[in-house]
């Protein structure tokens, strides 16, 4: 939130809001993007094939979804960098975001991947 100016300009309230609607977005960004990259790459027995092809499909989905919503909000007005954002010139677009939807997402599909299969065991 610091690279945003609703940190230093938004009330405790919309900084709040702005916390739990972002968040709640991601989770459909993310839970959109996986989905149609099982629909469109997944395998029957998926994660067991085809793990990574998912995984860098989804990524890409959620990355490239993540930039347009950018570009179109910063267009929009309806948030605005904090000078501390980095931006990429080519794109426009801050940096945390796109690292946020190369890190958090790479890092959850490699929880995944070695996570127990409890389904064997009934747990």
């Amino acid at each position: 939130m610091p690279l945003y100016t609703l940190w230093r300009d938004g009330s405790p309230g919309g900084i709040a809001f702005a916390v739990a609607h972002c968040t709640a977005g991601d989770v459909l960004i993310a839970g959109s993007s996986l989905l149609v990259a099982l629909t469109l790459f997944g395998a029957p027995d998926w994660p067991q094939r085809r793990f990574a092809v998912v995984g860098a499909a989804a990524i890409a989905f959620g990355l490239g979804y993540t930039v347009h919503s950018e570009r179109v909000n910063l267009a929009r007005g309806a948030w605005a960098y904090a000078s501390a954002m980095p931006t990429l010139p080519w794109l426009g677009t801050g940096l945390a975001p796109i690292l946020q939807w190369l890190v958090v997402p790479a890092a959850a599909l490699a929880w995944a991947a070695h996570t127990p299969d409890r389904t064997a065991t009934g747990r």
